[in-house]
């Protein structure tokens, strides 16, 4: 699997919250950031207002998780499913996705972040995806944490394509079948190269993964969070990564010192 794929760089003591404890960090932290448009309702507000709000909060997310010495972050931004929503709130969003990444790619090349957009990236608009094009080969070098932006993703649509890809490998005679694993499975998946998330942050209180991740969030530790996404202040954060650090991952075994339920005598 790909849970060994990366590693999370050092975390600066000095940012670092003192509750947490930096060598139980979540390398790979992913969200689904849910409530935008909630958020904006209860206020009396258009979505719209919501959307631009939920884009603060992902940028202090990015750089807490940066300076905390998470290596990798992963958004769910728009998924297949989002086209159906009013065709106003769809050209919002792109625009508002054009508008975010031209005026942060700068910021975000001084910050050493590399970005990618997973994803099928043909139905955006072409000035996105222009963008898209120039700010993943801009920051590929980059060092420093790793963000993924997923847009126009499906956790589905994603398994069909690495399945898809493997399958004329093997039709074209380059690949044998039967050497198929996990780890080669894994490779054709849009996420390549990174860790698998360790933790996976759901705000405003919904308790599904929505098609996101599905191959890779196997062994992630859940959060799931009343708080609407707008209102994912540093504490919210701080409480996810608590919660995370409070888990025993087991990824199936048994936990060290205890048999079938019973604790072992050292």
């Amino acid at each position: 699997m790909s849970r060994a794929l990366a590693t999370t760089p050092s975390s600066d003591p000095d940012q670092l919250p003192a509750q947490l404890d930096p060598v139980r960090l979540p390398r790979h932290v992913a969200v689904i950031m849910d409530g935008n448009g909630r958020w904006a309702r209860q206020r009396g507000l258009p979505r719209a207002m919501g959307h631009r709000a939920g884009v603060e909060v992902l940028k202090r997310t990015l750089r807490h998780c940066s300076d905390w010495g998470i290596g990798a972050l992963t958004a769910y931004a728009f998924s297949t499913e989002n086209w159906t929503r009013p065709g106003e709130e769809v050209a919002f969003l792109m625009a508002l996705f054009e508008r975010v990444l031209a005026k942060e790619l700068e910021a975000l090349e001084r910050q050493q972040v590399r970005i990618r957009f997973l994803g099928d990236l043909d139905p955006l608009p072409e000035g996105l995806r222009v963008l898209i094009n120039d700010a993943t080969e801009r920051t590929a070098g980059n060092t420093g944490i790793h963000f993924n932006v997923c847009t126009n993703y499906g956790g589905r649509s994603e398994l069909v394509r690495a399945a898809r890809r493997l399958a004329e490998q093997a039709a074209r005679g380059e690949l044998d079948p039967a050497r198929i694993d996990e780890e080669i499975f894994a490779a054709e998946l849009f996420t390549a190269g990174d860790a698998d998330p360790d933790l996976l942050i759901r705000t405003s209180g919904e308790q599904r993964i929505s098609n996101f991740l599905l191959w890779q969030l196997a062994y992630a530790e859940l959060h799931i969070t009343d708080v609407l996404w707008p209102d994912f202040d540093t504490e919210a954060l701080l409480a996810a990564l608590l919660d995370y650090q409070g888990r025993q991952r087991r990824f199936g075994g048994v936990q060290s010192g205890v048999q079938n339920g019973v604790e072992n005598a050292p």
